[in-house]
């Protein structure tokens, strides 16, 4: 993989060996980001913690799923749990089981579409699949992107952006069969008229069965089929319109019962406008539905339907100052259907509601010299629960020469009240047993940053990040005046630091090795009257260190070679022990239209555990199969 993306050029469906022997500052100014300020930059003078995982590094992966994809990000803690669930954070905060605290402080987005829940500001991994063919990159940030982004991008922002369909020409064919997992995938894209190209797809996987923590078999295999389809359009020299959406219906095995099942639809809108070389506008819709149900569990599970209107303008003032400014508006509707059983019951009050989340933003990014620029920003976001939360930023980068960078960041995000914060009720037979917090507060974080972005040979950089956080009002589980029911609140607080640093070297012109190192450590307490139950521990189950040393070969012009070698470091709380890990993939480029390649995940040993309670993940081997067509 390569570190710091080196190229955005459009490479053909089947991977081609290209050139590893270029790295220097200057490859990573030809790479363009969005995520950090929402104007497209070179990466090279981000003033953040961003790795940007390429086009090329998911094809030579060989990676399938978004999951997976992540782990190629030094700066992201990967748990998998089941054959379809994940955990994924950014520094710490994983979440604890017992105490029904999930990871809910990274935002997601899939081509600026939010696909975390609002029910309880998480992920569900299982519900989002994007063909990696039409990845154009991940831009993944560790720190707080909430003066853009809005509440939840707490300790991170992961932004998916998919290819255009221009790209997307002709057909293809993906096939793979393994040990563990089997998939099949067909795309076909072409010109509509003279303007506008589109791409349609399909593909099916199914993931089998893994071993529970005791050894024994789960019984959860998992399968979903999706469609989906893109459509570009150039209307004039100034205006551009992509329309896209997809459908899957995913479904989970389940010991003595029916198939769990989660449906997931979406379509997105975008038109962009370029009113001169200096200014532009952008309004995007979007809208999604989710329907999650278990049948074990007499039926219970949410349809949840989210409907956002976003518009977006940038504008030069004077030759060294940029303004962007934005509005937005979301609007979701649930509708939870409650667990009822015997020993333990899970119900919402109210189990029906429709709520509005507004927010404005406004980013100036001023060019102090040549070397020196300064951005200020700040988000208004007025949630259902909390009302008004303020989340501002400021970002200071210096460039004195072509071959480093370094930048200082302040920033302050918050994760505001969810239904589950506040509105669920948990019974234990018949009498109640933990109810949510009306007036549960936002989980808020003060966060100082600082980094250097450098190259230390003729081809090889250096990317190194500091952090230092300070949270409060961290969710906690508290006694009510009568010791039951238990209740939510916001009873922890405390501080984490960390470094983050990866870096990339060519070898020669058909090898590159890369490595990253991730270190953390967590000073967490409870406020004065809280009561402490569960400890500390309820905030997240976090390695204190994480690394990899990874590999990239051109064997021949047919031959790649792919190894990546990863170490974890053991959870402290429940104690789930360390493991180092390493996977392969060797492709062979048949011809201009057919690739096959023979990949291996965690050949070291025969499983490892990855998160508390969470199944034994297996050693896997797959063939893969890609043809153009």
């Amino acid at each position: 993989m390569t570190l710091l993306a080196l190229s955005t050029r459009a490479m053909c469906l089947v991977a081609q060996p290209t050139d590893l022997g270029s790295l220097t500052l200057e490859d990573l100014g030809k790479v363009v980001v969005s995520s950090v300020t929402k104007n497209p930059e070179p990466l090279s003078k981000a003033p953040a913690a961003v790795y940007v995982i390429s086009h090329d590094d998911i094809m030579r992966s060989g990676a399938r799923n978004l999951p997976d994809i992540l782990r190629l990000a030094p700066n992201l803690e990967v748990f998998q749990t089941s054959p379809g669930n994940y955990h994924i954070t950014a520094r710490g905060f994983s979440g604890n089981n017992v105490a029904q605290n999930f990871p809910n402080k990274l935002l997601v987005m899939i081509d600026g579409r939010s696909v975390y829940s609002p029910i309880f500001s998480g992920m569900y991994w299982d519900d989002q699949f994007v063909l990696p063919e039409n990845i154009q990159r991940i831009e993944v940030i560790s720190g707080p992107g909430g003066a853009l982004w809005g509440a939840n991008a707490v300790n991170g922002v992961i932004n998916i952006i998919t290819r255009n369909s221009a790209e997307s020409d002709g057909g293809l064919l993906a096939v793979r069969v393994g040990n563990l997992e089997s998939s099949a995938a067909v795309q076909y894209g072409g010109k509509l008229g003279k303007h506008a190209h589109y791409r349609v797809y399909a593909r099916h996987v199914r993931r089998h069965e893994l071993d529970d923590a005791n050894g024994r078999p789960a019984r959860n295999g998992w399968n979903s089929p999706q469609v989906g389809f893109r459509v570009d359009v150039q209307s004039s020299p100034d205006d551009t319109v992509m329309v896209q959406g997809d459908l899957h219906d995913g479904r989970t095995d389940q010991p003595g019962g029916s198939d769990a099942r989660n449906t997931e639809a979406d379509v997105l809108a975008r038109w962009q406008h370029t009113i001169s070389d200096t200014s532009g506008l952008q309004l995007q819709a979007y809208y999604d539905h989710v329907h999650r149900r278990d049948s074990n569990d007499g039926g219970s599970g949410f349809a949840l339907d989210t409907l956002d209107l976003e518009l977006q303008h940038s504008l030069a003032v004077g030759d060294r100052q940029q303004l962007l400014w934005g509005l937005g508006d979301r609007i979701y509707r649930y509708d939870i259907t409650p667990r009822i059983a015997e020993a333990s019951s899970l119900l919402w009050d109210p189990a029906r509601n429709t709520q509005n989340l507004a927010n404005a933003f406004v980013q100036d990014q001023v060019a102090i010299n040549d070397e020196t620029e300064l951005t200020l920003g700040l988000k208004a976001e007025d949630d259902p629960y909390s009302g008004v939360s303020l989340m501002p930023n400021l970002r200071l980068s210096w460039q004195p020469g072509r071959s480093t960078m370094l930048w200082a960041a302040a920033s302050r995000a918050v994760r505001t009240p969810t239904p589950f914060d506040e509105d669920v009720i948990e019974k234990l037979g018949t009498a109640v047993f933990l109810t949510g917090n009306p007036s549960f507060k936002r989980e808020k974080l003060t966060a100082y940053e600082a980094g250097w972005r450098g190259q230390v040979a003729t081809r090889a950089t250096v990317s190194v990040s500091l952090y230092y956080n300070v949270y409060d009002d961290l969710r906690t589980i508290e006694l009510s005046p009568t010791g039951l029911p238990l209740i939510w609140g916001n009873g922890m607080e405390g501080r984490t630091y960390g470094v983050e640093a990866w870096g990339s070297s060519a070898i020669s012109d058909w090898w590159q090795l890369g490595a990253g190192f991730d270190a953390q450590r967590q000073h967490l307490g409870f406020k004065p009257g809280a009561s402490g139950l569960l400890g500390v521990a309820q905030a997240g189950d976090d390695p204190q260190y994480q690394g990899f040393i990874r590999s990239m070969m051109n064997l021949s012009d047919s031959w790649t070679l792919y190894a990546d070698l990863r170490g974890i470091d053991a959870l402290p709380d429940p104690k789930v022990p360390g493991y180092v890990e390493l996977d392969l993939r060797l492709g062979w480029l048949v011809n201009d239209k057919l690739e096959l390649s023979l990949s291996g995940s965690n050949l070291l040993h025969a499983w490892h555990q990855e998160y508390p309670d969470g199944n034994r993940i297996s050693r896997g081997v797959w063939l893969d199969a890609r043809l153009n067509f």
